[in-house]
């Protein structure tokens, strides 16, 4: 392990771990998960956790909160929280520290929250669950503050909303009300904002700040995020195959960092790393752009509560994009902007109320049918979740090879070599094809997931937050994937992200929408340094990390 002087400030520690060791038993015998990890908090501080997926860094808060599954040990070490050692402690002693002292928000609201109950009610369960609340009726009431203190407007119309009536930055402002219902002393935060957009995550990491400094509590931030670590916390722990190798001021690890694993980590982050110029595709004179939209226009109507009055509301509004051969063309902008619908306006995955969208000179607005099924072999998605755009049963090969079959291309013989050469190209070892979803790794799936989009050869891709719920590492291997097969074969990219540090990575132009409509577009470069419209400025300005990092600005 690497350690530097602790410049932080002296006082009482909260959180102390020693030497804590944790295995998980399997079949084949027990395999080591967290190995000798020593860490501490102090009230009001922010330490950050950092490392890519696999490294031990959820299951070390897992146990501090005695939230370990099946299976799991712990071999040896201390948690200490308050002087009370929790690594030994019983269920009634987990129960009572659970909540009360100390609080949790998990990464994904939709599968921490109950999708048949109210937000409010949800709220107030935690209120009840430690007795903070003489009855229902306080409780629904003391909900009601809590969700405006996390920062949900309109909060009393919010608590009878379900959680799907929510956007995603507002369910996890509500897991933040919950986690904070006992005003715990520590705070677990487990990658709270990883599939936000920048203005929602500062937000939400505002808050979480305001927090720390006017009642004390202490936050263990785990996050793959550098530029939040870089932004948010005073120290920050580098956690690789179960060890601590690096801990220090957040400063010092990020600017000059002493192990191999902290550089290879900042060296694959986008905001720490300097851009590398895109080669503009080289198109002949006079070939079309392959895709050109012009004026679409989404309209959608609210559910019918009495006579509607006035013109109905839109998600896209006047959109108009071109996207070259060979070009990648981001689309960006907050939660709610119209980016995921544009994108299925384009894809003829929904049908617009306005406008015209051309494809390789044709127009394709209104196919159907047979002319339609043609079109989608030349257009792919890639999806933000590969997990949940994977079918578990299946193993990979057959996923890979499903285009193949769906549309009657070749024999089995020749889909199974066309799976095998496609998971050769997004760099994935033969013993892959054998195994399902479940067995491979969050970058080893959205590589799958490539494969399958290029399975029938298209035109164009859409990727779809293809890299938001990834670590640094895994996300660089994905995106030289990605750049690799458009040098190739000349594909052309229509990036959705969130993340404007990736979109300065691999975009040659960017769009910025904004209640659906796009507000600036050009070149990346231009965009990003010389912004025209005060909301480009704004997103810009939400930037994680650009603090700490020389190509940031």
């Amino acid at each position: 392990m690497t350690l530097r002087k602790d410049t932080s400030v002296a006082g009482e520690t909260l959180l102390d771990i020693r030497d804590l060791t944790l295995s998980y038993g399997t079949r084949a015998g027990p395999v080591p998960a967290v190995r000798g990890v020593d860490l501490s908090v102090r009230p009001g501080e922010v330490l950050a956790l950092v490392g890519e997926s696999g490294s031990g860094k959820s299951t070390t808060a897992h146990a501090v909160l005695g939230l370990l599954p099946p299976g799991a040990r712990i071999e040896r070490g201390t948690i200490r929280y308050a002087g009370t050692d929790l690594a030994g402690a019983d269920e009634a002693v987990l129960r009572a520290h659970r909540g009360r002292a100390i609080g949790l928000i998990p990464q994904d609201p939709m599968v921490s929250l109950n999708p048949v109950h109210r937000v409010g009610r949800q709220v107030a369960e935690a209120l009840l669950l430690h007795g903070l609340a003489a009855d229902r009726e306080s409780a629904l009431a003391r909900a009601a503050e809590l969700l405006d203190e996390a920062g949900l407007d309109r909060a009393r119309q919010r608590a009878r909303q379900y959680p799907h009536e929510l956007s995603g930055g507002m369910r996890q402002r509500v897991l933040i009300a919950i986690a904070l219902a006992a005003r715990p002393r520590l705070l677990v935060a487990d990658e709270p904002t990883s599939a936000l957009d920048v203005t929602v995550q500062r937000t939400i990491l505002d808050h979480l700040d305001t927090l720390t400094r006017t009642s004390g509590t202490a936050v263990l931030l785990i996050t793959h995020d550098l530029g939040v670590a870089a932004d948010r916390a005073q120290r920050i722990a580098v956690m690789s195959q179960g060890r601590i190798v690096e801990t220090g001021p957040a400063r010092d690890v990020l600017t000059t960092p002493q192990h191999p694993y902290t550089q290879s980590l900042l060296a694959a982050a986008p905001a720490f790393t300097p851009r590398r110029p895109r080669p503009r595709p080289r198109v002949p004179a006079g070939v079309p752009d392959l895709l050109v939209a012009e004026n679409l226009v989404k309209e959608y109507a609210p559910r019918r509560t009495g006579p509607r009055e006035g013109p109905l509301p839109r998600a896209v509004d006047g959109v108009s994009l071109r996207i070259a051969r060979g070009e990648t063309l981001a689309l960006v902008g907050e939660s709610g902007s119209g980016k995921s619908t544009t994108a299925r306006l384009l894809l003829r995955l929904t049908a617009a109320t306005q406008g015209r969208i051309t494809f390789d000179g044709a127009d394709v607005t209104h196919l159907r049918g047979p002319a339609l099924r043609g079109l989608r072999r030349r257009l792919q998605i890639i999806y933000q979740n590969p997990y949940t755009s994977l079918d578990p049963r299946m193993p990979v090969a057959e996923i890979v090879a499903e285009p193949l079959r769906a549309f009657r291309v070749a024999g089995r013989t020749e889909r199974a070599r066309r799976a095998a050469e496609l998971l050769d190209r997004v760099h994935l070892p033969v013993a892959v094809a054998r195994r399902r979803p479940a067995e491979l790794s969050g970058g080893q799936r959205q590589r799958v997931a490539i494969a399958r989009a290029l399975a029938l050869r298209p035109d164009l891709v859409v990727c779809d937050e293809p890299v938001s719920a990834l670590d640094v590492s895994a996300q660089a291997r994905v995106l030289d994937v990605l750049a690799e097969l458009q040098r190739e074969d000349g594909l052309s990219y229509l990036f959705i992200s969130h993340d404007l540090a990736v979109v300065r990575q691999v975009a040659h132009r960017v769009a910025v929408l904004h209640r659906g409509r796009v507000v600036e577009s050009g070149p990346v470069e231009t965009v990003f340094t010389t912004p025209e419209d005060p909301w480009t400025r704004e997103l810009l300005a939400a930037i994680p990390g650009k603090s700490l990092s020389p190509y940031g600005s």
